[in-house]
């Protein structure tokens, strides 16, 4: 009986412990930042919502205000957290994620008359409603002397990768006249990388984030002529999850967090002990059973006309 009851114990503690350490492997490559897990399990998807239904205000710059000079400040309301984009007669000029209620970035303009709208953007990238129409006038005396004035444009507003994995983003350069000379201040006090282009036309800029976060990220062009273009967009250093009770290790190719998950332990440790508590009045029944036959046994021996 006991090496039974011994065996059964043994058994649900096992049990137990199997339990436990599959949900906390589990839990570890939920946390993980690397999608790649080997001998891990996990689900996931896209829980879908309504676009944004707030607008985004344009404060400055006033409507029939005239400029000669760019990059514009372009500032306002928004709703935190939602990324804002801002567009010249339809044409993507800049991006910029909504803290604290409002934004600001600093935007090119086009030669003459500027239509400018802010519009923003849920993390699904659903667009909410547009803000009122603001128009200004860029007076551009280089623009007369010169012909189409040099544009920097991008389809991408906002773009992530993992620390420590490249990120690679194409620009859209166009009018002025070449070679061009380009510069990228990537947001997180690096040096401006700078690279040069002999025509106007598509070309990638890249870097490597060392920490998580959002970071603006500003791309400025000079043509042979001296005239610039601007273009802010919105750059992503994809983390870890960090908790109180995790550790970090290196794999070569990023870094795998470990969360130690110690409710299932709070959870499975009432069953063992009343599994123990079971086990242990089965066994001394057992035992008082057993004494009583031996007790029987010996009183017959002893006695055998009873």
């Amino acid at each position: 009986m006991k090496r039974t009851y011994i065996s059964n114990l043994l058994s649900t503690i096992v049990l137990s412990l199997v339990l436990l350490l599959g949900i906390t492997s589990h839990s570890s490559a939920l946390g993980s930042p690397n999608p790649n897990q080997s001998s891990a399990t996990g689900v996931q998807g896209t829980i879908s919502s309504p676009p944004p239904r707030t607008a985004a205000t344009i404060v400055t710059p006033v409507p029939g205000r005239v400029f000669t000079s760019v990059p514009v400040t372009v500032s306002g309301l928004c709703t935190t957290g939602l990324l804002v984009k801002v567009f010249s007669n339809n044409i993507f000029v800049g991006s910029v994620q909504c803290t604290s209620g409002s934004y600001s970035l600093q935007a090119d303009l086009f030669s003459g008359q500027n239509d400018l709208v802010s519009r923003v953007y849920d993390a699904l990238d659903q667009a909410g409603p547009d803000s009122s129409t603001v128009t200004i006038t860029f007076q551009d005396a280089q623009f007369a002397a010169f012909g189409q004035r040099i544009s920097l444009s991008s389809n991408l507003a906002k773009l992530g990768a993992d620390v420590g994995s490249k990120l690679s983003w194409p620009i859209i350069l166009s009018g002025g006249t070449g070679p061009y000379a380009i510069s990228v201040d990537w947001g997180d006090n690096s040096a401006a990388d700078l690279q040069s282009q002999p025509f106007a036309s598509s070309f990638n800029i890249s870097h490597v984030y060392a920490a998580a976060g959002i970071y603006r990220v500003v791309v400025k062009a000079t043509d042979s002529t001296g005239a610039a273009a601007f273009l802010q967009i919105v750059g992503v250093g994809n983390g870890a999850v960090t908790q109180a009770t995790s550790s970090s290790s290196s794999n070569g190719s990023g870094t795998i967090q470990v969360r130690y998950i110690w409710w299932p332990v709070l959870a499975i440790l009432p069953i063992m002990l009343a599994a123990f508590w079971v086990g242990k009045r089965y066994e001394l029944a057992a035992i008082h059973k057993q004494i009583e036959r031996q007790t029987e046994q010996y009183a017959a021996r002893e006695d055998p006309q009873t």
